[in-house]
């Protein structure tokens, strides 16, 4: 923060239901969402003056405020995929620490996975005939083949194989089996990921994230309100963004995401260093983003992520870095945009309330983690949002 300005602290956080919700509408799970992180702080509704959404009504998060029964007068609603949230908490630490709110709520809902059993349209992704992804969606790039194509390109590069990649699966689905809340808890192996049907080359179905409907809210707030609070804050102690492409054509390289750039100020702006993290919330739509995101947060060298991977370093239990402590997009939730549900399981763990899959602080058995990182990424690695959380 610049000097004069306030500390900002995530001061509530919550859930909606997730998983299968057949009947809720995705503006219920945003309302439900909403309560339960104000109650979740022990605030009402009357001290939220910011409050940003996304993803839902023409006029969001105006036709949101409206269902909560908001009158903001701080409002965001960037969209830039699934990074969405870690920049519009970025832009809500700004606008608090500079006092022009006080109290922001970040919301979340989507029934992506009952739309698809009810034969609802949710959505094109590859995005064809809009803009220029118009010259690249009749060879096939959809969102997954995009992908796919970036890892092949890390394979390629650094010899990293598919059952690295897998690895990352594998302990996804060990974390979401200490996570109630997971939709898929039944430990699955490197072979059960191989020998999958095949998505995208080199992606078979369990290097892919899951479809859930779920929603998540976040409240952030200035310094003076955190003694009103139930809870323990969490502090925001740095935040960066950064938008790299649209067209694959104008990414510079395949093997490196938005999140070298995010991360690299978002630290910097902490006063700290990877190495200094418990954990990390990573968005993990596919296996190859969590093994490049930690690459380019610096957590190994360029090339170095498969290896990285291996000997259950992702892992809660016994792992050196535990990621995505709640199972991740590939295990525990994927609604659309996660970025949200980076954030409400980084503060759990850092308030050490997350039960089961609770981390400690490195090399401090029984104290629950002092530091972490979430970065969420958009699009094909288009975008990118990185926040550093911490107890003190």
């Amino acid at each position: 923060m610049t000097a004069g300005s306030r500390s900002v602290a995530v001061v509530g956080v919550a859930l909606s239901d997730c998983g299968r919700v057949d009947d809720a509408t995705a503006y219920t799970l945003h309302a439900q969402a909403a309560r339960r992180a104000l109650a979740d702080a022990g605030l009402g509704r009357e001290v939220v003056d910011g409050f940003a959404s996304a993803g839902l009504g023409v006029l969001a998060p105006v036709e949101v405020a409206e269902y909560l029964g908001l009158r903001p007068t701080w409002v965001d609603s960037t969209s830039v995929g699934g990074a969405t949230w870690e920049v519009m908490a970025a832009h809500a630490v700004d606008a608090i620490a500079r006092g022009h709110a006080n109290a922001v709520l970040l919301v979340y809902g989507s029934t992506a996975r009952a739309d698809i059993r009810a034969g609802r349209r949710t959505g094109d992704l590859s995005f064809g005939g809009r803009g220029p992804a118009q010259f690249e969606a009749p060879y096939g790039h959809t969102l997954i083949a995009k992908y796919a194509m970036a890892a092949r390109r890390h394979m390629v590069e650094h010899g990293t194989t598919v059952e690295q990649l897998a690895e990352v699966a594998v302990q996804a689905r060990a974390n979401a089996a200490l996570n109630p809340e997971a939709l898929h808890r039944d430990p699955v192996t490197v072979d059960d990921v191989l020998s999958g049907p095949m998505i995208a080359d080199p992606f078979t179905r369990l290097h892919c994230c899951l479809r859930s409907d779920g929603g998540a809210a976040v409240l952030l707030a200035a310094e003076e309100y955190v003694a009103d609070c139930r809870t323990a804050p969490v502090w925001v102690l740095g935040t960066g963004e950064h938008v790299s492409h649209a067209s694959m054509s104008e990414w510079p390289d395949f093997t490196t995401g938005p999140a070298a750039v995010s991360g690299r100020l978002a630290f910097a702006r902490a006063g700290l260093r990877p190495e200094e993290m418990d954990f990390a919330e990573l968005y993990d739509a596919f296996t190859y983003m969590t093994l490049v995101t930690l690459e380019d947060l610096g957590f190994c060298a360029k090339g170095e992520g498969g290896a990285f991977v291996g000997k259950g370093r992702l892992l809660v239990r016994g792992g050196e870095l535990p990621v995505n402590t709640d199972g991740g997009g590939l295990s525990a939730q994927h609604p659309g945009m996660r970025g949200l549900f980076l954030l409400v399981e980084a503060v759990r763990q850092l308030r050490g309330e997350a039960g089961e899959r609770q981390v400690a602080r490195r090399g401090r058995t029984g104290e629950p983690p002092r530091l972490g990182v979430v970065s969420a990424t958009g699009g094909w690695f288009c975008s990118s949002g990185t926040l550093v959380l911490g107890r003190e």
